[in-house]
């Protein structure tokens, strides 16, 4: 774990505190862009995306907010204890955990090595883990939340033979999410958001007005509409929002 290009070191000035994994690019970054909006302090995890993450704080901070990036390989329990450590110091106090890490290595399993198996495992599911259980006392102390990032479909539990190793480890991710929203309660509530195929999806369909119901692909600002719902829900626990206009219903 280092510290970003950006890090600076912001003090506690009494602002909510959110920590987005895999935070620099795309929907990391829309999400990320949404709470430094609502007043959030925003720490911003990445891995190889160094100069988006820096770009990403600069923007952030040009608009009146507050902002540092944290490079940390998540799925390294040492590297996630760094960070929050950092957190610890520097922040003091965490109220929101967006796990948004989700590594995507699609194609058939004659293609899936076991080096690929695992990094998608490691990063989306025990990277996870290892966040929430660093987290935790920060997150209890703040009586906060936890967000995690799925995809449309997930409690289908459904065949997607060319995406074995995402599928398994993102419907690991949903019992994570359930059997935390229990472990941690009352102080935290732990939910889930499940995108559909959204406008810069890697394999967005040819056919997309006819494969989603609603005829449309899905914007991060509607990803980030069930962000906001969620962080105003203190009711809700243990949930799993699918925003993906009726994709994959069927199924």
């Amino acid at each position: 774990m280092s510290e970003g290009p950006e890090a600076n070191d912001n003090g506690d000035d009494g602002a909510k505190v959110a920590l987005v994994t895999g935070g620099a690019r795309r929907l990391g970054s829309a999400l990320a862009r949404e709470l430094s909006r609502l007043g959030y302090r925003l720490v911003i995890n990445y891995l190889s995306s160094a100069s988006e993450a820096s770009a990403l704080v600069h923007e952030l901070e040009e608009s009146g907010g507050s902002a540092r990036a944290v490079r940390a390989d998540v799925g390294s329990a040492e590297d996630v204890e760094a960070m929050l450590n950092s957190i610890r110091g520097q922040e003091g106090r965490l109220d929101l955990l967006v796990n948004n890490v989700g590594i995507y290595e699609p194609g058939p399993v004659e293609h899936l090595t076991v080096d690929s198996w695992d990094r998608c495992i490691q990063a989306n599911l025990s990277g996870a883990f290892y966040c929430c259980h660093s987290s935790k006392g920060l997150l209890r102390a703040s009586r906060g939340q936890v967000i995690n990032i799925g995809y449309a479909g997930v409690e289908s539990l459904g065949s997607h033979p060319l995406a074995m190793a995402y599928q398994v480890s993102k419907t690991g991710l949903l019992v994570l999410t359930r059997s935390l929203a229990v472990a941690l309660a009352p102080e935290v509530r732990v939910n889930m958001i499940s995108p559909g195929q959204l406008e810069n999806s890697i394999d967005l369909p040819a056919d997309i007005e006819s494969a989603i119901p609603l005829g449309r692909a899905g914007t991060e600002q509607d990803i980030a509409g069930a962000l906001r719902y969620l962080l105003g829900a203190s009711y809700v626990t243990g949930v799993n929002i699918d925003v993906a206009g009726g994709y994959r219903l069927g199924s």
